[in-house]
């Protein structure tokens, strides 16, 4: 029997994913889709780890450009972030699976606290655990949530669940002759301003040197399709040529 690639992993879902084609709020069948598959990958041994975005329902950003007090936006989309977490949390268990929602954020009636022992120990009991809340801090992205709690657990790396399959040298909905790149070295990330993840989720995962892949969610089956090693979307690390 074919075995994963990789041991534990972390799997970045955007809030823009989780809508779906409606373009807002939360999309059941995409829901669903993203649990069957999580659910797979804990039946064949994987650790797996989610970091959910909140921009389906708000982004901070767009918040704070409209003259909202930036810190207070970005608190507001960590909340968002809560609510995508609960909501995967629940088509997870509707799968059969056990999980936890672990929250920088402090609300101990809807998820645990993050403690990165008790988030580890979650996963070496089979658990899938979904971390909410960002970092907990303004000012930083759930990409960057995904690089740090990656190299705190000790993720062998981080699954760049997007709408797109890979990363493009321009927008591929914008020029349709836009050229995806096969592999990146996470200077090409940087210096070209690709846009895979912001530049402080970047750094860390070139300082850490935790590999990225970055794949189409919306095609059912990538997500085993990425942990088996089968060779789609665009490959970021340190020895990409």
């Amino acid at each position: 029997m074919e075995k994963p690639q990789y041991r534990r992993v972390v799997l970045k879902l955007s809030g823009e994913a989780l809508a779906g084609q409606q373009g807002y709020g939360i999309s059941h069948d995409m829901l669903v889709s993203v649990a069957n598959q999580v659910t797979e990958l804990r039946d064949l041994g994987v650790q797996v780890a989610l970091v959910v975005g909140g921009g389906n329902i708000w982004r901070g950003i767009a918040g704070s450009s409209q003259g909202m007090d930036r810190a207070t936006a970005d608190y507001m989309g960590m909340l968002a972030t809560v609510m995508n977490a609960l909501a995967l949390q629940d088509a997870l268990e509707n799968c059969g699976a056990d999980t936890r929602v672990l929250s920088a954020i402090e609300m101990r009636q809807v998820a645990e606290p993050y403690i990165r022992r008790r988030a580890i120990r979650h996963m070496e009991k089979g658990r899938i655990i979904i971390f909410a809340a960002g970092t907990g801090n303004p000012y930083f992205s759930t990409d960057t949530t995904a690089a740090l709690r990656a190299a705190e657990i000790e993720a062998d790396i981080i699954l760049m669940a997007k709408r797109v399959d890979g990363v493009y040298d321009s927008d591929p909905l914008k020029n349709p002759g836009a050229q995806r790149y096969a592999r990146l070295k996470y200077l090409d990330v940087l210096s070209r301003g690709l846009g895979v993840m912001d530049s402080t989720a970047a750094s860390l995962c070139m300082d850490n040197n935790i590999p990225i892949v970055v794949f189409d969610l919306t095609q059912t089956g990538n997500i085993r399709r990425v942990v088996m090693g089968d060779t789609i979307g665009t490959y970021i690390g340190r020895d990409c040529e």
